[in-house]
Formats: C-alpha cells, sequence, structure tokens
C-alpha cells in the first residue's frame, strides 16, 4: 500500500517521508496511523516556525521521535535504555542543552529527548555554537512541540523553567532543574548555563544503569 501526502501538506515530498517511516515501522502502525502522526508534526512545528525552508525534514524528524515513543509505550515501558526528556518553556535553549549534553556525555547510555511547552520559532543564537565549544552534536537542535508519546515513553522526564505546564505521568520519575534562561543573553553568560547544565548531566549519569 503506498502512502499518500497527508491532506492541507505541502507537497509529494510528505508522501516520500511518510513511506519511509511507514517501512520502517511495517506490521506495527498502519499507513494512515504514519500519515496522521506526519500531519500533526508538520502543522505544529508550521505553527511556530520561523523559517520554513527545512520543516519537511523537521516534521519527518519529528515523526520518526513520536513513533518510537509510540511503540515503546505499547511495547514494554521501562525495559531497554533508559529514556531521558528535558521540557523547558521554548525548548530553544536550556532543554536544547540539556539533550545535547547528555547524548554525548552518555555516550549511547540512554535515550534523549527534548520538547517545549510553548516552542518558540528556532533555537536561541547561541545554542549551536557553545555546543559546538563542548564537542555536541547541535544537529537535532530545533524547537519541537511536547506530545504525549514522548512524554509517556520517558522513564525520567527533568523541567527546566516550564513551570506546572508539563503533564503528570504516574510512576514517572521528574526532576526540575532551576537553570537560567539563555533568552537574549550573551555568549559568556550562554556558556556558564552549559556548564551548569553540564554539571547536572554529570549527577543524573551517576544514577543511570550501567
Amino acid at each position: 500500500m503506498s502512502a499518500s501526502p497527508p491532506p492541507g501538506l505541502p507537497d509529494d515530498r510528505l508522501a516520500v517521508g511518510a513511506a519511509r517511516l511507514a517501512t520502517r515501522h511495517a506490521g506495527r502502525f498502519a499507513v494512515e496511523t504514519v500519515q496522521g502522526l506526519l500531519a500533526d508534526s508538520y502543522r505544529r512545528l508550521a505553527e511556530t516556525a520561523r523559517v520554513t525552508t527545512h520543516l519537511v525534514v523537521l516534521a519527518e524528524r519529528l515523526t520518526a521521535e513520536r513513533l518510537d515513543a509510540l511503540a515503546h509505550v505499547q511495547g514494554a515501558p521501562g525495559v531497554g535504555l533508559p529514556r531521558v526528556l528535558f521540557v523547558c518553556s521554548h525548548n530553544a535553549g536550556r532543554s536544547q542543552l540539556a539533550a545535547a549534553l547528555l547524548e554525548l556525555r552518555a555516550a549511547g547510555r540512554a535515550t534523549v529527548s527534548s520538547a517545549g511547552t510553548h516552542p518558540a520559532g528556532e533555537v536561541d543564537p547561541y545554542i549551536a555554537q557553545v555546543l559546538t565549544e563542548a564537542g555536541a552534536d547541535p544537529v537535532d537542535a530545533y524547537p519541537k512541540p511536547l506530545t504525549d508519546e514522548v512524554v509517556q515513553a520517558a522513564d525520567i522526564v527533568i523541567t527546566m523553567g516550564c513551570g506546572d505546564a508539563c503533564p503528570v505521568v504516574p510512576g514517572r520519575r521528574y526532576l526540575d532543574w532551576p537553570v537560567a534562561d539563555p533568552d537574549g543573553a550573551p555568549v559568556a553568560a550562554v556558556r556558564k548555563i552549559r556548564d551548569d547544565i553540564d554539571a547536572r548531566i554529570t549527577e543524573l549519569l551517576a544514577s543511570l544503569p550501567h
């Protein structure tokens, strides 16, 4: 069965993405499920994105993350690698720093995600720079909406300035890191925020299974 573009979306490139994702999850999710999540991901990103050039690619990446989380929830939550979700208001600074740094430091010991309760249009200007300086890869640094699948799949949810906007799932471990907001801060201040987060990640890693 071939995948056609979800209604209301821009062009046939989405059909290619939907087909790729449906093939990857063949036997687990129907093509219609994949198309629906892709449509929803695209629309959510389009609501806030300031640059739409790569929106189709980002929508496919977000959908892949959501499908992976949904597969985990429907399979056996609590087994396999620990899943860590960082949540802040805009997913443009603190949670992006934390996710990239944990991905780097964990070296395959955890599955890492980040999201925003009110995602911004773009990542804060100095985030990619300070991540690159630390040896982390900023390639996944784009604001993403908080979705039910990702929250439900997480073993550890770490909030960073989003208040009580993050939904609570019973049985999950919740932490709150009161880290300064890099929005509008000079690069020297963003480096200090990065280093603060990095120290907290060191403590987090010590609590994860080896």
